[in-house]
């Protein structure tokens, strides 16, 4: 395994996947998917339709809907199922928006209550249409969910708002637990493989995330299989910890549809294991590392191993400052 890890870091893959590029061979006994559902899941599709609530587990084709709807937790999609970008990777509708539902925070939160959820997501399509992005739905659901579920841990996995800093920061004023932007891949391969976005703008808004809230933890999911080498994930872990990000995830790749983006490699259990390893070696609070890891997946437990391990760090560094007499 070190000899193909070593040789995967000096060979340099395919540069420019291609959305008409057949995945590469089948895909591997690693990667097959529990399909079984049981009462929770229908009852938890119940509740979706009956809320007229979107998740990011169904529009975005998630490999890990049944696992997670089986064990009641789900990622909310708000703002719409419309996104106004056309990514190469993601299988949400794309096109222009035509509404904006006002008493949709208040709705997340019922179904939060209903779910009786520790832990919930929110994330959203990307809003370009709108002046500030969505932020202010975002941080309305925020609130909601805090009045209704003052015990539920709130994770936000938010777009890049263009840039705009004044829209990040109405997000951060009312402190979600977790603070998610994903760079979703290596710097050489970004702008292909997302619409309009771009790799150094995401990195600036983990770092501005964390100056106005130190205390929240920040985290980035990046998708492997897409072309890129070894030596550029370890460069975006890199990039992710210069900006102070506490978090990183790592998930396979799986094309959604033939008009997406191919499949280049299919990484092996043993590379999402080394992967894991060199994240911590650089740093992160936690890292979820494995073929169907999505950016949500066990979120709750991410958050929870990421105070653990931020807490302790902080305390073996006071001892070495009382040690020294700093």
């Amino acid at each position: 395994m070190a000899d193909q890890i070593k040789m995967d870091s000096a060979h340099e893959l395919p540069v420019t996947p291609s959305r008409a590029k057949a995945d590469v061979g089948r895909k591997p006994e690693w990667l097959k998917i529990n399909l079984q559902t049981n009462p929770e899941f229908m009852e938890l599709k119940k509740l979706m339709r009956g809320q007229s609530l979107h998740t990011v587990c169904e529009e975005a084709r998630c490999p890990n809907i049944f696992e997670c709807w089986n064990r009641r937790t789900a990622t909310f999609m708000i703002l719409g199922d419309i996104c106004t970008r056309n990514c190469g990777f993601c299988a949400v509708k794309s096109g222009l928006p035509t509404e904006l539902d006002l008493a949709e925070p208040e709705r997340v939160a019922d179904a939060c209550v209903q779910m009786n959820l520790k832990h919930v997501v929110v994330t959203s399509v990307a809003r370009d249409d709108l002046q500030d992005g969505g932020a202010q739905i975002f941080a309305e659901t925020i609130r909601a969910i805090r009045r209704k579920n003052p015990h539920t841990g709130v994770e936000v996995l938010i777009p890049d708002f263009q840039g705009n800093w004044d829209a990040l920061k109405v997000v951060m004023d009312v402190e979600p637990d977790v603070l998610n932007h994903n760079v979703e891949t290596v710097r050489r391969l970004s702008d292909r493989v997302r619409s309009r976005a771009k790799y150094e703008q995401s990195l600036e808004l983990l770092r501005r995330a964390k100056e106005l809230k130190p205390q929240i933890n920040t985290k980035s999911s990046i998708m492997v299989g897409l072309g890129e080498t070894m030596a550029e994930l370890y460069e975006a872990m890199d990039d992710l910890r210069a900006h102070n990000v506490d978090v990183v995830t790592f998930g396979q790749y799986l094309r959604p549809t033939v008009k997406h983006l191919g499949v280049e490699k299919f990484y092996t259990p043993a590379e999402f294991d080394h992967l894991r390893e060199v994240g911590f070696q650089r740093g992160f609070a936690h890292v979820e590392s494995g073929p169907l890891v999505r950016s949500s997946y066990h979120a709750d437990e991410q958050s929870a191993e990421a105070v653990t391990r931020r807490n302790a760090a902080a305390l073996t560094e006071a001892g070495k400052m009382l040690e020294t007499g700093d």
